[in-house]
């Protein structure tokens, strides 16, 4: 019969014990989350710098004029024509003087509204008149 019955006191001690691991644990994982945000931010910023610089850089791109040996300037723009280019350049003339473009090389969404020239290779397209997947940007006027 006395084994049925326990002391409070006991059954105390012992939760106390799981109750000092459990905040532990807590307090470490809290910690860990708060460090680890702290050196994301730290690496997202030196990245974000780094496109920041892209921008100051006169020519971007593979300097290849063998394999992109396509040329052309004008402004550019944001969006292709039905599914053809995700950029354009804007050319006097019109409409019917745009390039569409694409570029496996350079991020073009840096240089939006810029007058550049591009290099690159045309591609045959059934809705652009031209398609040039472009490989160098040089900005002309900023």
């Amino acid at each position: 019969m006395n084994n049925i019955i326990r002391s409070f006191n006991e059954k105390n001690s012992n939760n106390n014990i799981s109750y000092k691991y459990f905040f532990t644990f807590v307090a470490f994982a809290v910690i860990l989350g708060v460090v680890s945000g702290f050196l994301t931010s730290k690496i997202n910023k030196k990245n974000v710098n780094n496109t920041s610089s892209l921008k100051k850089e006169k020519i971007v791109g593979i300097a290849d004029k063998k394999t992109f040996k396509d040329q052309a300037e004008g402004i550019l723009k944001e969006g292709g024509i039905d599914g053809e280019g995700n950029f354009h350049l804007d050319r006097p003339g019109g409409p019917s003087q745009n390039v569409y473009l694409t570029s496996t090389t350079v991020d073009l969404s840096l240089y939006i509204g810029k007058k550049v020239r591009v290099w690159g290779k045309t591609f045959s397209a059934e809705k652009a008149g031209w398609l040039m997947d472009v490989g160098l940007v040089e900005i002309l006027e900023k």
